[in-house]
């Protein structure tokens, strides 16, 4: 089905077309239209999952294992929806808030190029092209950080791309020895020969190297220090996608490798999890805690959140997976949100500094409310969509006598909602400081008023963490379905290597 090569070959052209492009407003409405053509070329694909099931494409008509192939699952097909819902809202945040030096087309280029890059490591089939999109995306990613030349954004674009480039080295160390135990790396002939291997010691190598660049790209304990050493310098136009995206392509990974072929030593390897997972989710949570800048807050936020969708894979049943899938989608939508916000509060005040914010409540209802919204997802408060991410997985531990770990989720539930509420009485129920000068000079563009425009991308994600609430039964149905199919992976790898199904 050709139709799967669109989510990558669409991102390529708008690049092109980019390049060419002169005006800035042009641009903009390029950028709007090019995320609204990729959230239909998801949803069909998603439909056509729904109908036929697992859809593959073999590029150049070579069949797998030697061929590139393109996969598109269940997990594939939900994630790409979540993801160009997400590009969605940014492209339309970024009219507003990509100004001065940002505002060139030097940004859509590497926007739709970091794209490209998502798309291509959530339907590709490879071992092998999952790095060369990783590849994209961290060279994308870098440019989007140091757009603007300043000595912050440099300095952050540095540390950044210093541990995610010993993450994509040990990544290459793991496909070579990967691919010389095995003499592929296709996923489904990996799966088919891994799965069948009772010698787990000549794979632990190669997993462990995986496991630790994954776990850089995922921001987990004790690989995370890149993140808020980074994340909080670039345009938050910016910062918000990568909230959305970089650290879950981690995630992805991590839940695809260790579903499909990583299947030998798991008590070894599941136990790890749980440990990481435990440690990410509690000292992102207390190190959220102690800061005062939202975006260092918010940036830790999405480490502690990252735990729960390690706790999900670590508990490995297919009800903790299909939370986890949920706990990312939900993540996703509301994470993105929060940031979003934060460049609003500081479009309005000039500081992302809570103590120099203040009087937004009554300055502001309609940000108190879209606020609220993501907050209290991120808390897990019914009816959002936290709240069902974080049952199914306390469910699913419980049921499988992950008692520590649940306790440990609970506890970072605290610290979220104490988190939230730090920045609610902050920025919105005390009243506006009458110092001139903020405390620390964290402003990046003068006050302005806002228009609905540079609310409607918040609207857009508020309105999608109610309805992952709402019709939450309907959306773990497809988690759900996820879940089993990466537990049970003998239909993807029928239908890469084209085998009779028993």
């Amino acid at each position: 089905m050709t139709a799967i090569a669109l989510p990558i070959l669409v991102p390529f052209l708008l690049i092109l077309v980019f390049v060419v492009i002169k005006s800035n407003r042009i641009a903009q409405i390029a950028g709007v239209i090019g995320s609204v053509i990729l959230l239909a070329i998801s949803v069909f694909l998603f439909i056509q999952v729904n109908k036929y099931g697992i859809l593959t494409l073999n590029m150049g008509g070579w069949d797998a294992p030697i061929g590139i192939t393109l996969v598109v699952d269940y997990l594939s097909a939900i994630m790409l929806i979540v993801a160009s819902f997400i590009v969605f809202a940014i492209s339309i945040f970024a009219i507003g808030f990509m100004s001065g030096n940002h505002k060139t087309n030097k940004f859509y280029v590497f926007f739709f190029a970091l794209i490209m890059g998502v798309n291509g490591a959530f339907i590709t089939g490879d071992v092998f092209n999952l790095y060369v999109w990783f590849e994209v995306i961290l060279i994308s990613s870098f440019v989007l950080i140091i757009i603007g030349n300043s000595k912050e954004q440099l300095e952050g674009g540095i540390k950044y791309m210093a541990l995610n480039l010993i993450g994509s080295l040990l990544f290459l160390a793991g496909l070579g020895l990967l691919y010389g135990e095995t003499g592929t790396l296709n996923m489904a002939h990996l799966a088919q020969i891994l799965r069948a291997s009772e010698q787990s010691f000549l794979i632990n190598s190669s997993t462990t190297l995986f496991f630790i660049a994954f776990g850089i790209k995922a921001a987990v304990f004790p690989l995370f220090f890149w993140l808020p050493a980074s994340y909080h310098t670039p345009n938050i136009t910016v910062t918000a996608l990568f909230a959305g995206l970089l650290t879950k392509i981690g995630v992805y990974a991590l839940i695809r490798f260790f579903t499909l072929f990583f299947v030998q030593d798991q008590f070894f390897w599941l136990n790890t999890l749980l440990f990481v997972a435990g440690f990410t989710m509690v000292i992102g949570g207390m190190a959220a805690s102690a800061h005062y800048d939202i975006r260092r807050i918010l940036s830790y936020h999405i480490i502690s959140q990252i735990g729960y969708m390690i706790m999900g894979l670590a508990i490995f049943t297919p009800l903790a997976i299909a939370g986890a899938i949920f706990f990312m989608i939900h993540n996703m939508v509301a994470k993105t949100n929060t940031f979003l916000i934060a460049g609003m509060i500081n479009k309005v005040k000039g500081t992302f500094y809570l103590k120099d914010i203040g009087g937004l409540l009554k300055q502001s209802p309609l940000m108190a409310v879209l606020f609220i919204i993501p907050a209290f997802a991120l808390a897990g408060v019914p009816p959002l969509s936290g709240f069902f991410a974080k049952f199914i997985l306390f469910k699913a531990g419980i049921e499988s006598q992950h008692y520590v770990i649940v306790s440990v989720a609970v506890l970072t539930a605290m610290l979220t909602l104490y988190s939230m509420i730090k920045i609610w009485n902050e920025a919105f129920l005390k009243d506006s400081p009458t110092k001139e000068t903020p405390t620390e000079a964290l402003t990046s563009q003068p006050s302005a008023k806002l228009t609905f425009v540079h609310f409607l991308p918040s609207i857009i994600l508020g309105l999608g963490s109610i309805f992952l609430g709402l019709f939450a039964e309907s959306v773990y149905h497809f988690t759900a379905e996820a879940a089993n199919q990466l537990i049970d992976p003998q239909g993807y790898i029928n239908s890469v290597l084209n085998l009779n199904m028993p």
